[in-house]
């Protein structure tokens, strides 16, 4: 599995080379994750023990340290999530150093442990697994179905492959009856595709100088 290559911002941003992309909102990636991700899917108040979070892009997995943080118990969390070019241990410590989280440091000693196609481990209060590949192969086999999705790939303009019609139809496959999705982007097609798989879609007000983001829930069969 390739090692995404980095630069950095002066605000600690790590910023992928390939898409030429910030992994977060330079400076504020913590408030961002609550605000499209945990309030897009109305969390934390939907929390619950069993409650199962999917994810497509997990990046240096601050998302996932923004739910941990949401999530008050008693019981555990399930997260997956889908990652084609994870970060080394190292350079994820670099990114999440900016933000005060309390299990970053559990968080990056169990992926610097974690071996194999899929990472699994454990956190107070999650179980949590990271499929390593493209998530067009790894998600129709997936077998589990998911209460609320991260959508975070890289912008679509830059990362048209995370946003496919045929990914987002099996994102819902992937949902359980009345799941829910978020994702800070309010393209035309990534909305259209959400429709076409069975979502009611909304626009939301976006984050910092995004006017819009995305968010919705999978009709009733």
């Amino acid at each position: 599995m390739s090692q995404p290559a980095l630069t950095w911002t002066d605000a600690g941003t790590p910023v992928s080379a390939r898409f030429d992309d910030p992994y977060f909102t330079d400076g504020s990636g913590l408030a961002e994750a609550r605000h499209v991700f945990l309030s897009g899917n109305d969390l934390p108040a939907r929390l619950c023990d069993g409650f199962h979070v999917g994810e497509l892009g997990f990046g240096t997995g601050l998302n996932l340290l923004a739910l941990l943080d949401a999530w008050q118990g008693p019981g555990r969390l399930r997260f997956t999530s889908f990652e084609a070019f994870p970060l080394p241990a190292v350079e994820m410590a670099r990114a999440l150093a900016a933000f005060a989280l309390p299990q970053a440091e559990a968080l990056i000693d169990a992926w610097a442990r974690a071996e194999g196609p899929v990472r699994r481990f454990d956190l107070p209060g999650a179980r949590v697994e990271v499929h390593l590949g493209d998530a067009r192969a790894l998600l129709p086999g997936w077998e589990g179905r998911a209460d609320a999705w991260f959508l975070d790939g890289f912008a679509p303009a830059r990362n048209p492959e995370l946003w496919e019609p045929e990914l987002m139809r099996a994102v819902a496959r992937h949902t359980a009856p009345g799941g829910t999705f978020a994702t800070y982007t309010a393209a035309g097609a990534v909305r259209r595709a959400l429709e076409a798989a069975g979502f009611n879609v909304e626009r939301r007000p976006g984050f910092g100088t995004k006017r819009h983001m995305s968010a919705g829930r999978l009709e009733a069969a």
